[in-house]
């Protein structure tokens, strides 16, 4: 994995005083600071390079936000979900996925932290008031990697206490790094879920540029298994290329040699898919990428996606291979519609409503071990 390289702070002067914002500042001393007074001044002078998007990669910008920071997991229109929340308290993200639809997605090309915490876990706390009954997922690895800059912004370090104390309520923690040293020490009590992306070593090399390896992610992975956190893993996007037949069973039989199955909350697949204008996009910022020579066609919900039938092919044999380690995980697929399901598992949850029950039978029946 590369080293995190923030070259340049832009600091909201409405953030200055702000806690968070001066424990940010103590850790990065010799970074240069710009204050600023107008955000989309910032934003409209830096839309003129000819890379903001890898730019902004390397700037940090510190500000509020006065909007909603929790928001149901956006899904997809005639596929069924599963009920997650996102929690986007930092916004974009220092790793370069050829593939990342956040190049499409976001106006505000740096690395984006609100400071304003107590609003944020205020936000949180409300939304768990108003249903004690069922267990809620949560997690902040929507709009940015949960982990890539917890050496320098320690979201993570501040929210799993939070949810310690919240019997009703799971953190989800998803990354492409291998930065869990600041986790080891704490005190998670079984709700914190640490979750990694997995792809063969071929596509992380060549499609997932700053991330850290195949080998450091299990590692990784091993160290929080052997500190009792509950693991997840997400084989999403799943990328069809020339040698995907080879390349994740045996990513698949790396990753069982050094974690125990029976300590895998969940696992979850899901096929590449892409808004169309991410493709001119990426492909102006990454000419080598090989990801959208597939067969990828419009859906439903507009987004492209490999075949139907390719899809499936692939969800069955990845289900197969990760049968073969344990017949016991539990597989979801990661916005299908039903026909799908019932052709990979020969059944399907009959809405999102019930995989949503299924996780927190899944959760309930894994903490009582």
């Amino acid at each position: 994995m590369l080293p995190l390289q923030i070259e340049k702070i832009y600091l909201d002067e409405k953030a200055e005083r702000d806690s968070v914002a001066q424990t940010i500042l103590k850790a990065l001393p010799d970074i240069p600071v710009e204050m600023v007074q107008d955000k989309r001044a910032l934003i409209r002078r830096f839309s003129s390079l000819p890379d903001p998007i890898g730019t902004g990669k390397k700037r940090l910008f510190i500000t509020h936000f006065y909007g909603r920071r929790l928001k149901p997991c956006p899904g997809t229109s005639n596929h069924i979900c599963c009920g997650y929340y996102v929690i986007n308290a930092i916004t974009n993200c220092p790793l370069d996925c050829s593939y990342c639809v956040l190049q499409g997605y976001l106006n505000n090309p740096f690395l984006t932290l609100y400071t304003n915490w107590d609003d944020l876990f205020q936000e949180v706390e409300a939304f768990l008031s108003t249903d004690r009954q069922s267990l809620l997922r949560l997690g902040t690895g929507e709009l940015s990697d949960s982990l890539a800059l917890e050496s320098i912004i320690p979201l993570s370090q501040a929210l799993m206490p939070f949810f310690t104390e919240r019997h009703h309520a799971i953190l989800e923690l998803k990354t492409k790094s291998a930065n869990v040293n600041s986790l080891l020490h704490l005190n998670h009590r079984g709700k914190t879920v640490v979750s990694w992306s997995l792809n063969p070593p071929q596509i992380i090399e060549g499609e997932e540029k700053g991330t850290a390896p195949l080998k450091e992610r299990i590692d990784a992975a091993r160290k929080c298994q052997e500190k009792g956190y509950p693991l997840g893993f997400h084989f999403d996007p799943l990328i069809y290329h020339e040698d995907w037949e080879k390349g994740y069973p045996e990513t698949i039989l790396q990753l069982f040699k050094e974690i125990d199955p029976g300590g895998v909350v969940w696992i979850s697949l899901g096929g590449f898919r892409y808004p169309p204008k991410l493709k001119p996009i990426a492909e102006e910022r990454f000419p080598k990428t090989k990801v959208f020579l597939g067969e990828l066609f419009p859906g439903k919900d507009s987004k492209f996606r490999y075949l139907k039938e390719i899809r499936v092919e692939m969800y069955q044999k990845m289900v197969g291979w990760l049968r073969e380690v344990d017949p016991d995980l539990f597989i979801y697929l990661c916005m299908e519609s039903k026909e799908v399901w019932e052709r990979v598992f020969g059944w399907a949850p009959e809405n999102s409503r019930h995989l949503n029950r299924m996780f927190e039978k899944r959760l309930k029946e894994f903490s009582d071990r």
